[in-house]
């Protein structure tokens, strides 16, 4: 097998003024060939760059100094480029995150390159796109050019995520560590108290759907009494690890791909790359199978953990924004909390804690103004704060707000009677 790495130069040379650029994303960012791209950036005019979440630095080619060269169209509003976003430099796309390769399956967004990240070739030819397959298989199925950087530290992933050295045309070959993530440090006694709130709703033979961050993880420190928990899940991260070694994640009880965890991405630290790292026990595949909710639903009791920024008291969810800041994008939530509102024994959770670290209260008579709707009052089921849990489904709007405020922080909800008396016209 010979393979032609080429510099990256040569590599990026394949980009032209006024093409669409897909940018591999998490823990695959091409952080080297961004650097490049960024260093030769008077070469390019008006390149499009899409993408979802990127892991490393502030985006140096979001910044308004090469405004005339690219222009930043995220998918979802990750740490490097939110600042250009907020500064009106790049451009922000709602959508769903299992909607995604629709754009560009269906021409909507079509893609001239493809930039990814991957492992070098196994012995038949094939690489991996390692630990972010999501929807970087759609944008390589579609792109008119690939261009692949190739690392040895990337862990080559089982499932959906292979592509043979023969379809990139050009290959980078350049060592580095993958971005990583570690949220151990900073779990605080609430999310703790979270966590065990969570924990006790979770039955023998679930499924998990969880997320990355502080309550994730502590949701999963006290599953270790559990038995025969599975994982069907967008995003895998470090608290996964230890229940499956010790049998307490198996996926026995799984309906579909039963004994695999299944997931799209994973972000974590460099235990988890390792962990997953040509483990037949995971199948990494495409989002718009991982994150259907039709395909959710055929596993029974989905438990689906996810948090919000506020949530008002007639139910209605923000995850995306504050205000009209924009923090980070619709993502998967509403995938999952519809899936597991249709899995038999489901149950969709948003997970918040009852006030912010500044010390305002995240449960909200009404959202801030431009605040965006993740999850409708219409789709929201449980809720679960350090002071309770409390199911919204079925409840009218005066029960949905009594019920919120009993789970709200103690100094709030003075406050929230009387504006659910102002609202509503009767005391709760």
């Amino acid at each position: 097998m010979e393979l032609n790495y080429v510099s990256a130069a040569e590599a990026l040379s394949l980009i032209k003024s006024n093409s669409r650029v897909f940018l591999h994303g998490s823990a695959c960012t091409p952080v080297y060939l961004l650097e490049e791209l960024a260093k030769n950036a008077g070469n390019y005019k008006n390149v499009e760059l899409v993408f979802i979440s990127l892991q490393g630095p502030e985006m140096e080619i979001a910044k308004p100094e090469y405004a005339d060269s690219f222009h930043v169209n995220s998918l979802f509003v990750s740490a490097p480029v939110r600042g250009a976003v907020n500064s009106g430099f790049a451009d922000f796309v709602p959508v769903f995150l299992s909607d995604i390769p629709d754009l560009f399956n269906d021409g909507i967004f079509p893609i001239d390159v493809a930039i990814i990240h991957v492992t070098p070739p196994d012995d038949h030819g094939y690489c991996s796109m390692g630990v972010s397959v999501d929807i970087a298989r759609a944008a390589v199925n579609n792109a008119k050019k690939i261009i692949a950087l190739v690392n040895p530290r990337m862990p080559r992933t089982m499932g959906d995520g292979m592509i043979h050295y023969k379809h990139i045309d050009k290959m980078v070959f350049h060592p580095s560590e993958l971005p990583e993530v570690d949220y151990s440090s900073k779990v605080t006694e609430i999310d703790r108290m979270i966590g065990r709130n969570i924990a006790e709703m979770v039955e023998d033979g679930s499924t998990l759907q969880l997320g990355i961050g502080t309550i994730p993880d502590s949701v999963l420190t006290y599953l270790g009494n559990h038995k025969d928990l599975g994982v069907h899940t967008e995003m895998l991260s470090d608290g996964i690890i230890d229940l499956f070694l010790n049998n307490v994640i198996n996926n026995r009880k799984k309906r579909i791909h039963p004994n695999r965890m299944v997931t799209s991405f994973a972000l974590g630290t460099r235990r988890l790359y390792d962990f997953v790292d040509n483990n037949a026990g995971l199948a990494f595949l495409d989002i718009d199978y991982v994150n259907n909710p039709s395909v959710i639903a055929k596993n029974d009791k989905v438990v689906a953990i996810n948090s919000c920024i506020e949530i008002d008291l007639t139910g209605q969810v923000c995850s995306d924004s504050i205000g009209t800041y924009q923090y980070s994008g619709i993502g998967g939530q509403m995938d999952f909390i519809r899936g597991a509102a249709l899995s038999k024994g489901g149950k969709p959770i948003i997970a918040i804690n009852s006030r912010t670290r500044k010390g305002q209260p995240r449960i909200v008579p009404t959202l801030k103004p431009g605040a965006g709707v993740v999850t409708s009052r219409g789709h929201v089921r449980y809720v679960v704060t350090e002071y309770g849990v409390v199911n919204l489904f079925g409840l009218n709007m005066r029960q949905r707000a009594k019920a919120l405020i009993e789970i709200a922080h103690p100094d709030d909800r003075e406050m929230l009677h009387q504006s659910a008396y102002e609202r509503f016209k009767i005391f709760l």
